[in-house]
């Protein structure tokens, strides 16, 4: 034995220590891609006066989950901690198995093969029992996964269990009162389509195709992952800020998280309600039947102000604009007299704060020197749309006297009512750039003169979209399992297929462009993974992350190149241990 494992077993291990392990299969051959996590055997313990959260302002400090993977020789380089922890061994095809620290690094660990048909489908992520949906109609499964799959997956262990249609019919009844615009036509139809379907799917597991391999490329690749939050959070966006700290917002619970990636120590500060507010905000009875939430402000989105450091955040259920201060932690609220629920958010160099407001189908300018909010109305596709949107706050009153009136609206294909404007951002020459989620559109404003431009896109559900360093845009297509980019100055379109498998199975919420590097990410929101895309070399990369149901919705980076994603399913309790995280990730550049 290596004179270092007596050392290694005898003494405490401590976070300064790391030491090679090595996995095998059950012929003694080493195992590459393995994902190994060095878990923590109880949580950390943080304060939970506040209702079950850390109080306002007390630091708190997370244990960190780390998870690499095994190279060709099945070996992998593991750092101890100074708590009490133990591995988790997990490979499409094999068992997982769970291993206590003090016989990590005695001898080889064996994994073994699954035969079950059964458990080889429960390993694989949702996209690859999506990928079995057949509606007859794809158009009709575009539609249920626009609509159905922006809040949790759809393929994840808690959606495909065997339900009747009435039960189904009742399931999405009230997913539409939370804001899902399935059509009346879809309403009626899909209940008894996911009745019958994952009926078949679970009587014969086989049915469910292979997903995404997992790379070789992964050996040179370290997950660091924090737990803050609870099975009631959502931890919808985050920023990567200036001071290296990572800032996220729990969406349901009006909570901003302040986290040092370094250390994992964390500290919670929990948005004040303004006089006046109702829970719920102006979208009270929402969630009158959610088991436990704080939502006064519905934090959605977050940005940073390059010349004070200032954090500007959208409040989705109010009509405000929120600033954090991250010296003095104190917030400011200000105040509109217009548009209804702030959604995605981005500051131009003019220190001008940007944002779409996604109900009442207009962006909203913010001057800080001044003030004064501008608001760019976007046009309508009928006289019928603008009714809908100008009777919204009407419809809102409505939902706070208990009324479902969600459901008593006839929903088109179309989602006539509701464009939806939704992602942000901000192109070199000053234009902001907006993707119209329900109406396969982006738009440009020009701040010089007001104009607005619509422009179509060749592809279902754009749903955020960045600029890369040369001014091209980069957009998700939700729906379609792919990204395009967009040239200006062309006016053309490139589409690009996400690399998973099965084809055409992801649901992509969001991207980022890491300029320096000239790289898109993409969260795998249905796939449990983030993808990389290297624009120059057109190469692509995919990541898996530890937990089933990683569902994520923003990404952002270190100036190292660092990238930060948050478990942001809704509700949180279909993560697989129901554990909302932040996530780091380090990945090897290209070479």
């Amino acid at each position: 034995m290596n004179a270092l494992f007596p050392l290694l077993l005898a003494l405490p291990l401590t976070s300064a220590l790391a030491a090679s392990l090595t996995v095998i299969d059950e012929t003694g051959k080493p195992l590459p891609t393995v994902m190994v996590s060095r878990q923590p055997l109880k949580p950390a313990a943080v304060d939970s006066s506040d209702n079950g959260y850390p109080a306002s302002g007390k630091p708190q400090q997370a244990w960190f989950e780390i998870t690499r993977f095994t190279d060709g020789h099945g070996r992998v380089d593991m750092p101890a901690a100074d708590h009490v922890w133990q591995l988790r061994l997990r490979k499409p095809g094999y068992r997982d198995r769970l291993v206590p620290a003090a016989e990590a690094f005695a001898k080889p660990i064996g994994m073994t093969r699954e035969t079950d048909a059964a458990a080889l489908a429960a390993q694989k992520p949702s996209n690859a029992w999506t990928a079995t949906l057949d509606f007859g109609d794809e158009n009709l499964k575009k539609e249920f996964m626009l609509h159905c799959n922006f809040c949790h997956q759809q393929g994840g262990v808690l959606l495909r269990r065997n339900r009747s249609a009435e039960d189904w019919d009742a399931t999405i009844k009230r997913m539409v009162r939370y804001g899902a615009r399935l059509s009346s036509d879809g309403q009626r139809k899909i209940p008894a389509m996911l009745d019958a379907h994952w009926r078949k799917i679970n009587a014969d597991p086989s049915l469910v195709p292979e997903a995404t391999p997992w790379s070789a490329e992964l050996a040179t690749t370290t997950i660091r992952e924090l737990p803050i939050g609870d099975r009631f959070s959502q931890m919808h966006d985050l920023l990567r800020h200036s001071n290296g700290l990572i800032y996220i917002g729990d969406n349901l619970q009006d909570r901003v998280y302040e986290v040092d990636p370094q250390t994992g120590r964390y500290t919670v500060y929990k948005i004040p309600a303004q006089p006046g507010d109702t829970l719920g905000g102006l979208l009270a009875g929402r969630l009158r039947d959610f088991p436990k939430h704080e939502t006064y402000q519905g934090i959605h989105s977050l940005a940073e102000s390059a010349r004070d450091g200032h954090i500007f955040i959208t409040p989705s259920y109010q009509r405000r604009l929120l600033e954090f201060d991250p010296k003095t932690k104190r917030f400011v609220s200000h105040s509109m007299d217009s548009g209804f629920y702030p959604h995605t958010v981005r500051i131009d160099g003019q220190d001008r704060v940007w944002f779409t407001l996604a109900l009442s189908n207009q962006v909203a300018l913010f001057d800080r020197a001044t003030k004064q909010f501008r608001y760019f109305d976007l046009p309508f596709r009928s006289t019928m749309e603008k009714l809908t949107v100008t009777l919204t706050p009407f419809f809102f009153k409505l939902m706070a006297w208990g009324l479902p009136i969600a459901n008593w609206v006839k929903v088109d294909h179309a989602s006539t009512g509701v464009p939806l404007p939704y992602g942000i951002d901000l192109t070199p020459d000053g234009k902001a750039w907006i993707a119209r989620l329900h109406t396969d559109e982006i738009a440009s404003i020009d701040p010089a003169n007001g104009k607005v431009t619509m422009i179509a896109t060749p592809f279902k559900g754009p749903r955020r979209l960045r600029s890369d360093r040369d001014g091209n845009l980069w957009i998700v297509a939700f729906n379609e399992s792919k990204i395009a980019r967009y040239e200006p100055a062309s006016g053309k379109f490139t589409l690009f297929d996400l690399p998973v498998l099965p084809k055409g199975s992801d649901t992509p919420y969001a991207l980022n462009v890491d300029k320096p590097r000239h790289q898109v990410w993409v969260n795998g929101t249905n796939s449990d993974s983030v993808y990389r895309y290297d624009i120059a070399s057109g190469r692509w990369s995919s990541f898996p992350l530890q937990r089933k149901v990683s569902f994520t919705r923003d990404v952002e980076f270190s100036p190292e190149g660092k990238v930060y994603v948050s478990g942001a399913a809704f509700p949180s309790w279909h993560i697989e241990d129901a554990q909302p995280t932040l996530m780091e990730l380090t990945v090897a550049p290209l070479r």
